[in-house]
């Protein structure tokens, strides 16, 4: 997994070069921020039989996270990549004391504000659409920002994070990027909430 101060030089600071100089299309620079380093890299195993990919990680909070992925994926430095197209997931973790001034009630919402908090001092311009909806414990963060100069029809740009709690001092972060549409990011979100599973440690051992 990627550390978060790496994804300034890259994903992120691209999304603030797409918004000011529209430089790529709508669905550029889905990008989680400042999350702390992580030793542990994922696991990523394709099965050719069933088409699938089983993804593992560990986190220090002493948890496992899973999920599975359709067709065939690769492990990256930042996360997941399909195989047959520009679909990224980034992974990252963020630390619940990094979140401790944040005044929402709970941890998802804490970090929902901060993602969206940071995303907006470095486009320089408040988002004109949030979306903040619930699946358990799990919250889906979408953000909209519209300007007339990007080269999409709807000349808008949306960056969306699934956020997972992991424990009470851990949270999860699964950025999507790349996705085609609207229609098929919703699905593959959808997929990753009902596949994701929290378990103990050693179920990363496996």
């Amino acid at each position: 997994m990627r550390s978060v101060n790496s994804w300034r030089a890259g994903a992120f600071q691209a999304a603030a070069l797409v918004l000011i100089f529209a430089a790529s299309s709508t669905q550029a620079a889905n990008g989680p921020l400042d999350r702390p380093v992580s030793s542990e890299p994922v696991q990523v195993r394709f099965d050719p039989m069933i088409r699938q990919t089983s993804v593992k990680g560990a986190a220090p909070s002493g948890l496992c996270f899973s999920f599975l992925l359709p067709e065939e994926w690769h492990s990256t430095a930042q996360g997941l990549k399909a195989a047959r197209s520009d679909v990224e997931i980034g992974i990252g973790l963020r630390s619940a004391g990094e979140l401790r001034d944040m005044p929402q009630p709970d941890l998802a919402s804490r970090d929902a504000a901060f993602l969206q908090k940071d995303y907006e001092e470095l486009l320089g311009r408040p988002a004109q659409s949030v979306s903040l909806s619930s699946h358990g414990k799990v919250a889906r963060w979408s953000a909209t920002w519209i300007d007339a100069n990007l080269p999409s029809a709807s000349q808008s740009m949306t960056v969306e994070t699934l956020i997972v709690p992991l424990s009470g001092e851990w949270v999860l972060e699964l950025s999507l990027t790349g996705v085609e549409s609207q229609a098929a990011q919703d699905a593959l979100a959808e997929r990753l909430l009902t596949r994701l599973q929290v378990q103990g440690r050693a179920a990363c051992q496996g």
